[in-house]
């Protein structure tokens, strides 16, 4: 079992950055894929960016490319997301997750892949 706890989220303007962390307790964090998602009002969880469980690759969605990072500590059990020239569309509910399988060496990009998830944090951008 892996426990994960959001950090970070919070109002922003548009334009602005923010860094959110997921720490993580229970079994071996360092095994387990990490992906940051997200919910807005009325739509669907979405994939944000992904790692593998080395850290040695990163996914992210289009809609993100360029501006979020994804990293992770595995030293710290954190994952973290950097998000950088945010937008009014990344208003949203961000949660962080672990995969279902261990040692995958692809990112997982679909909810039905992730075993643990987060309570999720709040971030808010106003333009």
């Amino acid at each position: 079992q892996v426990q994960l706890v959001e950090s970070g989220g919070g109002l922003v303007q548009a334009g602005g950055s923010l860094r959110l962390s997921c720490a993580a307790s229970g079994r071996s964090f360092s095994i387990y894929g990490m992906g940051w998602f997200r919910q807005a009002p009325g739509k669907e969880r979405e994939f944000v960016v992904g790692i593998t469980w080395k850290g040695d690759l990163t996914h992210s969605a289009d809609s993100v490319q360029g501006r979020f990072t994804i990293s992770r500590d595995n030293a710290k059990n954190t994952v973290y997301l950097q998000m950088n020239s945010l937008k009014s569309e990344d208003t949203a509910v961000y949660y962080c997750a672990a995969t279902r399988r261990p040692f995958r060496r692809d990112i997982a990009t679909m909810t039905s892949e992730y075993n643990y998830w987060g309570q999720g944090t709040q971030v808010t951008v106003s333009s």
